[in-house]
């Protein structure tokens, strides 16, 4: 681990020297349903929340604190920030706590194997760092024969809870059944106070085509009738 020096800015507070700590190292670690997961999370997000802005992203690491190395999420969702306008500099590359003013709201993790300590150091550090809410998402009950788990943070300590609403963020959680990228699974999946899944960009598209496809049908039946009164549709 890099030694992290602590540098002087204009306000008078120390920050961590950016140039001092690894923001990325290139390092292929996911598997393939894992990776799809993500983009599920991270995409819906996206096609949906236009109306706030905010930042999600899978596999970026989240620096906390000082002389900690950076912890990295399956996903995390922050509301109300942004990503810095020039993201190649050294201290835009990730998620700097001290440089967005506050943690994620929410960190997710997907479970695919027994050796990441989802419920031991990992929740520790989300605790620490004051995520508001803890997602442990274990599909092939590696952990136990709980699929979901969900901490809310209440104070200084996490505990977990049955709501899947999320309530300091507006979303809420559901397992769904259904098909994503041509893979026909369950999957974890953001939704509305009344179960609705955040739909994908794709899935708004092929609504939109739907609902042009019943429109046209609607039309053509509508012209059927009036032609078998004697009426000209394109007349009416």
């Amino acid at each position: 681990m890099v030694k992290q020096v602590l540098i002087d800015n204009d306000d008078g507070f120390y920050i961590p020297d950016a140039n001092q700590l690894i923001t990325e190292d290139d390092t292929p670690v996911d598997n393939f349903a894992s990776a799809k997961q993500q983009r599920l999370l991270v995409g819906s997000l996206y096609s949906s929340l236009q109306k706030q802005p905010f930042l999600a992203e899978s596999n970026v690491g989240v620096y906390y604190t000082d002389l900690k190395p950076a912890i990295v999420p399956d996903v995390f969702l922050s509301l109300n920030v942004q990503v810095p306008q020039n993201w190649w500099e050294k201290q835009n590359r990730c998620y700097m706590v001290w440089r967005f003013g506050k943690p994620p709201e929410v960190a997710i993790e997907i479970v695919s194997n027994k050796v990441g300590d989802e419920l031991g150091e990992k929740l520790r550090i989300y605790e620490h760092m004051r995520a508001s809410y803890y997602i442990v998402y274990d599909p092939t009950n590696q952990l136990s024969e709980e699929i979901l788990r969900i901490y809310e943070l209440r104070g200084m300590r996490y505990f977990q809870t049955s709501e899947t609403w999320l309530e300091q963020v507006g979303l809420g959680l559901t397992l769904w059944e259904g098909e994503f990228e041509a893979r026909r699974d369950s999957w974890l999946r953001w939704c509305d106070r009344d179960g609705t899944v955040l739909p994908t960009g794709d899935e708004r598209a092929q609504t939109a085509e739907q609902r042009a496809s019943s429109a046209e049908q609607r039309a053509a039946q509508l012209a059927e009738k009036l032609r078998e009164m004697g009426i000209n549709p394109d007349t009416v």
